[in-house]
């Protein structure tokens, strides 16, 4: 699993100081069905059955031990009943279960690399005779580019860094580790068990910039240099970094054809691959995207994650995690409540949603376990005919800049702390003030600008020119564009209708917002304003009798029009969230943006969106934020207090035939009138749609 930016541990580690202590057993492979004399269902009713392709499946199971030199005990206590009965309880669509960690050992008896010393049982064989017996699903795990172990045995299959030191845990993308281990081994386990899929972990966000002989050679046969940069201060660093990310979608387009060449019914992801960490159009043959965000920062992190996966026109699905640790504490599991939040931002965008547990290092799954999953399942069930595979109706299009953050992220993929502090403060912003969001790439973008009433730039360095083009012809053209910081707005000076007046400098800053004075200091713009309308103002004091300097602009260009903000306002609202923000740029946006599809009156810890179900129905879901986690003090929570009464107000062309407040099947009161619906959701408990027919 990830090293989460918000998150980091190495996990192998942990989970190497919690191993039980039992006897090692020889093992050989264990074909599925042998000795299989506990079929709970008709042979020809699994057989008709089968499993779920993965691009359908909505729910999932993820399981996962990173077996370890010092295990003892893998798969000691697992048995069919308890399988049986996590999967009868739960009924997921797959399971994920373990096959080699970031430790580089397996959990089953490997003739290609290295098993665990500790296996008693081979789980793998026992998940697959009882999931194949119920027509579920069976993946595993897989670390791929982090494997501690290959690096041991094989010193010249790792990565270099810029001192010239071997990374022990990163394999070198450019070395042999990939056909001479991981596809191998990968082809060795998915034929003795006959998997329908895997989900490979440890790969974009463990990759690392690379001085291996092996990975200069490719540099300098590429460019023609004959050294490589060793931080942003040298000639070619960006050049640099772009060069180790087409050289990781090389390693990762050699080993998924080889697989899909080897088992072309194989479904295959690369943990964190075409999310936000690399947001590069999708050119590997994935069969769906997946991610695991931060057990602690869930909620939040998965806003983010599920409203860009939507926006990649692939199979996708986010994996939360079942458990969480206060500081200083151990691992504990998640209350069902805690789970159905994070599962409901995932479910509101159209995903699919997995969980993720450990059983005992002997492979036990626990009964509060399978509780918490029972419940979560059934929360997630009752919303699948309206949630999954459905599409989002534009309305805000916020842009997640790859060229800026291809530049300004120094490791390959997978940001680092502070990185999308902007773009996630622009999304909170806009969701507080009930936008239906969409998160997009530049590249995704390019073709559907008309699509969106609204786009809004966070406070980007740069665009790529073509974009950048493209972005002041769509305003030309009539659309309607924010840009919330004086970095991108310096972008599109020519059409603002004012003048920067020299370059942005660190100031001591109080906004003027309709709460009062904020204080929003860093780096502001002073502009001389032309053409264009004040529409917001700061400063230096909290004396606002004098010395108003204008700190946000809206001015028409041709058919359109553009508003811009000269300061850190996305960034302040991410570290404070002060309403005071929030309330300044709903003006900015009331002004720019006066007439979206969907209202909503409700409290700013309502998320909202706009969608249409995958059978063309039309649907609003609300999501209620009460409560959710914040680390490091309120790690868990077992209770979300209802909100409401919640007023909605829909552009709608024609007087609808009912309006359905679901799963609960409720019939609600509506009136319509001039093109307009209104209707009042009477209580929001944690997460529930408005469906309009």
């Amino acid at each position: 699993m990830i090293n989460h930016r918000v998150f980091g541990r190495r996990k192998g580690l942990f989970f190497a100081s919690i191993l039980s202590v039992e006897f090692m057993l020889g093992l050989t492979f264990c074909k599925p069905g042998a000795n299989d004399n506990k079929k709970s269902m008709p042979e020809a009713e699994v057989e008709k059955r089968g499993p779920v392709a993965r691009k359908d499946a909505f729910f999932g199971l993820h399981f996962d031990l990173h077996p370890q030199k010092t295990d003892t005990s893998l798969g000691a206590d697992l048995t069919e009943e308890n399988i049986s009965e996590l999967l009868d309880r739960v009924r997921p669509d797959y399971v994920q279960y373990d096959c080699k960690g970031h430790a580089g050992y397996t959990g089953y008896p490997t003739k290609t690399g290295w098993p665990s010393p500790g296996i008693v049982k081979d789980s793998l064989a026992v998940w697959r005779r009882v999931t194949k017996e119920r027509g579920v699903g069976l993946f595993i795990h897989y670390s791929g580019v982090w494997d501690s172990k290959a690096i041991e045995e094989h010193p010249e299959w790792a990565r270099i860094d810029s001192r010239g030191r071997r990374d022990p845990n990163a394999t070198s993308v450019f070395g042999p580790y990939s056909d001479q281990l991981l596809i191998p081994q990968l082809k060795e386990v998915t034929a003795a068990y006959d998997l329908d899929g895997l989900w490979v972990d440890g790969e974009c966000w463990a990759a690392e910039l690379d001085y291996s002989p092996t990975g200069l050679e490719a540099w300098r046969k590429q460019t023609g240099y004959h050294s490589a940069p060793k931080d942003r201060s040298e000639p070619h660093w960006l050049e640099w970094k772009m060069f180790h990310r087409r050289a990781f979608e090389n390693y990762l387009h050699h080993w998924v054809d080889a697989l899909h060449a080897f088992n072309p019914r194989l479904q295959i992801t690369s943990n964190w691959m075409y999310t936000t960490f690399a947001p590069k159009p999708v050119t590997v043959r994935l069969d769906y995207l997946s991610g695991d965000y931060s057990p602690s920062l869930s909620v939040d992190r998965a806003r983010v994650e599920a409203r860009y996966l939507a926006s990649t026109g692939m199979p996708w699905d986010l994996m939360a995690w079942g458990f969480d640790h206060g500081r200083g504490q151990a691992w504990s599991l998640k209350r069902p409540i805690h789970l159905q939040q994070e599962a409901a931002v995932v479910l509101m965008e159209g995903g699919g949603f997995q969980v993720y547990n450990q059983p005992t290092r002997s492979g036990f799954i626990i009964p509060e376990i399978i509780s918490q999953l029972s419940e979560v399942a059934a929360f997630c069930r009752e919303r699948q005919a309206l949630s999954h595979k459905s599409r989002s109706i534009p309305q805000v299009a916020l842009v997640l800049s790859e060229t800026s953050l291809w530049d300004k992220m120094d490791r390959i993929f997978s940001p680092g702390a502070g990185e999308f502090d902007e773009l996630e403060g622009a999304l909170h912003l806009l969701l507080e003030l009930h936008y239906s969001v969409d998160i997009l790439a530049e590249h995704q973008l390019l073709g559907r600008l008309d699509e969106f009433p609204l786009v809004v730039i966070p406070d980007s360095p740069k665009l790529g020119p073509e974009f950048q083009e493209a972005l002041a012809s769509y305003v030309r053209k009539g659309g309607r564009l924010l840009l919330l910081g004086e970095k991108c707005a310096r972008l599109f000076e020519p059409i603002l209708g004012a003048a920067l007046s020299g370059g942005p400098k660190d100031m001591t800053v109080e906004l003027a917002t309709p709460a009062g004075p904020v204080s929003v200091s860093g780096r502001w713009q002073e502009v001389s304003v032309g053409a264009a309308k004040p529409i917001g103002f700061h400063y230096p004091t909290r004396d606002f009798r004098h010395d108003a300097s204008p700190a946000a602009i809206i001015t028409g260009y041709g058919n359109g029009t553009v508003s811009a903000v000269f300061g850190p306002l996305a960034t302040a609202f991410f570290c404070g969230h002060h309403p005071g923000i929030r309330q300044f740029v709903g003006a900015v946006c009331a002004e720019l943006f006066p007439e979206p599809l969907a209202t909503v009156e409700g409290p700013p810890t309502l998320d909202i969106a706009l969608r249409r179900t995958a059978d063309g129905r039309l649907t609003i879901h609300l999501l209620n934020r009460s409560n959710f986690p914040v680390p490091d003090r309120y790690n868990f929570i077992d209770f979300v207090p209802d909100v409401g009464p919640v007023k909605v107000t829909l552009a709608l062309d024609k007087n609808p035939k009912s309006v359905i407040w679901m799963p609960e099947g409720r019939p609600l009161k509506w009136a319509w009138k001039g093109g307009r619906l209104q209707t009042t959701v009477p209580a929001v408990p944690l997460h529930g749609i408005l469906v309009i027919e």
